[in-house]
């Protein structure tokens, strides 16, 4: 049986909430999110995790997830995103401080994910045991295909933050269940009793409940990392001079929907999701897993 590989985006420092929120225990036993998702992947038939990290706290990250952590039930590996890892031709700009986005982050894993498909999540995003099954059952039936990827959808109303703005990629579908388009908006957040976002020149517009959203769990075969690497070479030609300008996976994926070179299956999953945006949140996600474990979706100790 194919065995995926899940891809956790980690390389953000988590400005907005003070730490480094990747590592943050959330759960009864220091348990971070990462743990939960890593638990659920393990369940769903993954066989490996590469984490995108920065050289800045690899150390910490090393010492924390180890192969070892794991009980020895899924390979671990490392890759990292720095501003610097630009195609040949290409300098970072002096005033570049922001990394350069989600799918750059997923083009560091190129020389390390060669053969398998790959999930790709949020190292922390809460996605569900549901929605792994879901993306994992997927891949495993495209394995030997090109050019047919997906992604798990979730309802806006069940992602946002009670503390701030949160940045959700909205999703167009067809009569088939394919993406027809997927727009990146930054500043989303209810206000009184409605979900608005905000755009660049402080326009306000609604959006509604069941609007359905990208949260970074997508599925690709390895064939995406080309398609990846061409096409952030133009990216760069037309925004390497915005120092906010980030290439992120809907930029990619929008290309090759509307190119016609690859079809997106939106994947509808019961999972609940939630994150950590804000420290404010993390009260509200400590309740959510002690519910869990009371459930018995999760063990009391995860690792034990």
């Amino acid at each position: 049986m194919v065995k995926p590989t899940l891809l956790v985006l980690a390389a953000g420092m988590g400005s907005r909430y003070g730490s480094l929120k990747q590592m943050d225990g959330v759960g009864p036993g220091g348990e971070a999110i990462i743990d939960y998702s890593i638990y659920d992947a393990i369940r769903a038939g993954f066989g490996r995790v590469v984490f995108v990290i920065r050289h800045l706290f690899e150390k910490e990250f090393r010492e924390m997830f180890t192969p070892e952590r794991f009980g020895g039930k899924i390979e671990i590996d490392f890759v990292f995103q720095e501003l610097d890892k630009l195609p040949a031709g290409f300098t970072v700009p002096a005033d570049r401080v922001k990394p350069w986005g989600t799918n750059h982050a997923v083009m560091m894993a190129a020389d390390t994910i060669r053969e398998e498909p790959f999930a790709v999540i949020n190292a922390d995003d809460f996605y569900g045991a549901e929605a792994y099954k879901t993306i994992a059952d997927y891949l495993r039936s495209v394995a030997a295909q090109r050019n047919h990827y997906c992604m798990v959808g979730y309802e806006l109303k069940n992602t946002l933050s009670d503390y701030g703005s949160v940045s959700r990629g909205i999703c167009s579908v067809d009569s088939n269940g394919n993406l027809t388009s997927m727009v990146e908006r930054t500043k989303i957040e209810r206000r009184e009793d409605k979900i608005v976002y905000e755009d660049e020149k402080g326009n306000v517009f609604p959006l509604a409940g069941d609007t359905l959203v990208s949260m970074n769990m997508f599925g690709f075969t390895p064939d995406y990392f080309k398609y990846s690497e061409d096409f952030f070479s133009a990216y760069l030609k037309d925004n390497i001079g915005n120092p906010k300008s980030e290439f992120y996976i809907p930029t990619m994926v929008n290309k090759l929907v509307a190119d016609g070179k690859a079809q997106l299956r939106v994947l509808h999953s019961a999972a609940q999701w939630f994150g950590v945006t804000y420290k404010e949140d993390r009260p509200a996600v400590v309740e959510r897993i002690r519910k869990l474990i009371a459930a018995g979706v999760y063990p009391d100790k995860l690792w034990a």
